[in-house]
């Protein structure tokens, strides 16, 4: 989504002092330490795709509007104020009218204004800012500034989900801050890695690979939150990840190893939390060649050979082997979680003699050593992981062995995180892959399929890394968009996800089944399907469970 802590205690006395260390008993609200699995690539909204810059930008910046704990995105009546205080509707429906509140104000003191709801409204949309979310935000036309303290957002139509759109995607920044920075630079500016926001914690430092270290905005206009101090600490292991919480060196981490989870239950320390999520993991396939302008990739661009490789992997074989018990089967782009989920699609069959005979049928056939090839070129290609991940590393494994009986040569390629991330995110190295494991976390709406799936996410600065496109799922996309009976949502959203399963872009793995690591003196707020953290403010520490370096004074002034 997108410095040392020298400055007021050194990283050997806070990691020296985390376990069950001395209690502190003063009005301090404690620090937070989550072990992020990497480093954030951008920490300023409108970049923000990935999950540890995401993690800070909900604790720096607010939306106009907050969400429910449901996630329901028709209409504004799940929505609960935050930046607004209250908004009224144009009697068209076509413009809605934010009243902000006027206690809210920027981390630097400066009050929030209706000029910055506007200026953000640009900088997420205009097409020199390049921003990855614009695509989402496409039925939004301009911001208008009423009075200081009143924005009008107009949009181009009517939609049930059009108060989503503008509340949920959007994240207000401050234009007296970024306003003067030029849209095409902005991504690379210093001012964009160092932010200031108006929501519950401050930006302090970020010494990148090493630590990114928030203070509570002990003013803020919705409360002190209940952490003085909010540090993340990327470490890409696994197993020091482990070892951080389970010694109190952490106090929270993601992804705790399934087959592990044992050593939660035991624990004096810390203990398993499952967290509802939206994602969902697959192997997708590059359809243009790596490192080409857009040429069909010489494997993945016959849908006979994607189709093929999907029939021959045995997913709930794979399954039961890395998630035993709690393994949650894929049934398609999307998660189970999401409201217009369906798990009654047709996914390919586990049928190895029908693969062979689709890949002999597009010109792949076994030679004497009963690997395929064509035209005497080898059936061979690339498969991506990120190395921290255990369970892709296990799924690359049982793929590279099944597509072998199969007579395809698989190439394993472990990658650090850093390289992964920059194998999908727009820059020099952007798809310079043949196949990748990889997850999706969803929106709440199906709609925003369009950003991985739908034609208009193709492009530099899109999400759709795999280049699918069908104009038949981006017209199911659209009339999703402009209904408001549920029940059609779930009819075009099962067509949707039933094309793109017919078109095979991707073999569909596994739903996320989340079991992270927490502390036993944290107290967990209500959590969210979407994100984990995006509750943190309302977590804490009882002050009976407090340790020594929950007492260190914080790094700045409360305002």
């Amino acid at each position: 989504m997108r410095s040392s802590i020298l400055a007021f205690v050194s990283l050997a006395l806070l990691t020296a002092c985390a376990g069950e260390g001395p209690k502190e008993s003063g009005p301090t609200g404690g620090t937070f330490i989550f072990a992020a699995p990497g480093d954030p690539v951008d920490v300023f909204p409108p970049f923000v795709t990935e999950t540890s810059g995401g993690f800070v930008v909900d604790q720096v910046f607010d939306h106009l509007a907050d969400i429910s704990l449901d996630l329901k995105t028709l209409g504004d009546r799940a929505f609960t104020p935050r930046l607004a205080k209250s908004w009224t509707w144009a009697p068209d429906s076509l413009s809605i009218t934010f009243s902000l509140d006027p206690r809210a104000r920027w981390h630097d003191g400066k009050p929030v204004t209706a000029a910055d709801v506007r200026y953000s409204v640009r900088v997420f949309t205009d097409p020199k800012a390049a921003s990855p979310v614009a695509s989402l935000l496409t039925n939004v036309d301009s911001a208008s500034v009423k009075d200081s303290l009143t924005a009008v957002v107009w949009f181009k139509r009517h939609t049930p989900e059009q108060f989503y759109d503008i509340a949920y995607q959007l994240y207000v920044v401050p234009e007296h801050v970024y306003g003067s920075i030029p849209f095409d630079s902005l991504r690379v500016s210093a001012a964009a890695r160092t932010p200031i926001g108006s929501g519950q914690f401050r930006f302090v430092q970020w010494k990148r690979q090493v630590r990114l270290e928030l203070d509570a905005d002990t003013a803020n206009y919705h409360g002190r939150p209940g952490f003085d101090r909010v540090i993340m600490v990327p470490i890409t292991d696994p197993a020091t990840r482990r070892t951080q919480v389970l010694t109190g060196q952490a106090d929270y981490t993601q992804n705790f190893a399934v087959d592990l989870l044992s050593q939660l239950d035991s624990s004096k320390v810390a203990r398993s939390l499952y967290v509802p999520a939206l994602q969902y993991a697959f192997m997708g396939f590059n359809l243009y060649a790596p490192k080409s302008n857009g040429q069909a990739h010489p494997l993945f661009g016959d849908v006979r050979v994607r189709r093929a490789l999907s029939m021959a992997l045995d997913r709930a074989a794979m399954l039961r082997s890395v998630w035993g018990e709690k393994g949650l089967p894929a049934h398609g782009p999307f998660p189970m979680t999401l409201s217009a989920a369906d798990s009654t699609l047709k996914l390919p069959p586990y049928d190895t003699a029908a693969a062979g005979a689709l890949l002999d049928s597009a010109g792949w056939v076994r030679g004497p050593d009963k690997m395929r090839s064509k035209h005497g070129v080898p059936m061979r290609f690339r498969l991506m992981y990120p190395s921290p991940s255990t369970p892709r590393r296990q799924y690359a494994v049982f793929i590279q062995d099944q597509l072998g009986r199969l007579g395809v040569r698989v190439d394993l390629e472990s990658v650090d995180t850093q390289e992964f991330t920059a194998a999908i995110q727009p820059g020099k190295s952007a798809g310079n892959f043949d196949a990748i494991l990889h997850g999706f976390g969803t929106d709440p709406s199906p709609t925003g399929m369009r950003q991985n799936w739908g034609t208009i996410g193709i492009g530099p600065q899109g999400q759709n890394f795999l280049h699918y496109s069908n104009a038949k799922v981006d017209a199911l996309v659209d009339s999703m968009s402009v209904t408001t009976d549920p029940a059609k949502v779930k009819q075009y959203a099962s067509r949707a996800f039933q094309q793109i399963i017919a078109d095979a872009p991707a073999v569909w793995l596994y739903d996320l089944p989340e079991f992270d690591a927490v502390n036993r003196r944290i107290t967990v707020g209500p959590l969210r399907a979407d994100y984990w953290w995006r509750t943190l403010a309302q977590w804490s520490i009882p002050p009976d469970k407090r340790i020594a370096r929950d007492s260190i004074g914080l790094n700045s002034t409360p305002r």
